[in-house]
Order: C-alpha cells, then structure tokens, then sequence
C-alpha cells in the first residue's frame, strides 16, 4: 500500500496551532459577544427582538460554551422561556458554532425605577442633514466625467461624505 505524500514534512500549518489561543483571546475581549449585542434583531428575529434584549454573555469557568442573560418584561419572561432552544439555535447559527449553551432570563418592570426601565426598540434614525453647497459643487466636479448616472450618483455620494469629514 503506497504511503501518502504530505508536504508539511511533519509541520503543522501556523493557524491550526493558533486557533483556540486566537478564539481564546477575541472571546475575553469582546469579540465574539458584539455581532449578538450589535445586531440583536437580525439574530433573534423581530418578534424575540421585540421583547427582549441581550445584556451579558459569560463565560464562565474553561468549558466550552457560554450563557446568554436576556433582559425582558415580567409578561414576556414565559414566552422567552419556552423558545429558549429557538434562541439559542439562532444565536450560535450566527456565530458558526455552538458558542452558546444557556440562556439565562432576567425580569425587569416596564416602568419605575431607573435601573428597570428598559427601552427594547432602537433609537429612530435621523435622516442625512443636507450637504454643504460648496460641498455639493465640488463632489459633482469630481464625478462628472463619469458617465454611468448610478456610478456617478455613487461618487458624487462618496465624494460629498469624504470632502464634509476632512472638513469636520
């Protein structure tokens, strides 16, 4: 039976040796905890989103997997717990792997005191303040030998946004 060629002659490729210390490292900093934080409603869906928000995911001990704590009403805390499964398939669907392995729920007052008023619906977005004049002119004198009108609409877009930060 013929033997099979490698060609790491006996080496091991650099990033298998450090993918756990980089997991390890990115986890105590925060890393794998943001994208569940920041896009909350893409992850858990808009319904969930509505009724919850995540607060916390820790790690605790060196086992492998990690507890979600979400923050609901004390109505909602019963209808969070029966999709608890739902969530966390979810959430480690998100993340690739199975980062997370409980869900932990917190109840809070929808009204009273300062630390148990929660807002569970993200701030409204400002619509975009109107360019500059002078600003406006010279993005479209960047972009006016273009001659594609979505191409140059986007240049001029790009152009307005880099000229009004350098001068902020």
């Amino acid at each position: 039976m013929a033997r099979r060629q490698t060609t790491t002659y006996g080496f091991k490729q650099t990033s298998s040796l450090l993918t756990s210390r980089i997991r390890k490292a990115s986890e105590s900093r925060g890393f794998a905890v943001s994208r569940v934080l920041v896009h909350w409603e893409e992850v858990a869906g808009p319904d969930i989103a509505a009724i919850s928000k995540p607060v916390d995911i820790s790690y605790k001990g060196k086992k492998f997997g990690a507890t979600l704590t979400l923050l609901t009403t004390g109505a909602n805390a019963p209808i969070l717990d029966m999709q608890k499964a739902q969530i966390r398939d979810r959430v480690n669907a998100a993340y690739g792997y199975d980062a997370i392995a409980h869900i932990r729920i917190t109840q809070t007052a929808p009204t009273g005191f300062s630390d148990g008023k929660v807002a569970f619906a993200p701030a409204p977005k400002r619509p975009p303040a109107a360019p500059d004049p002078e600003i406006r002119r010279a993005a479209q004198a960047t972009a006016n030998g273009v001659s594609d009108d979505g191409l140059r609409q986007a240049l001029e877009t790009l152009a307005q946004n880099v000229l009004a930060k350098s001068r902020s």
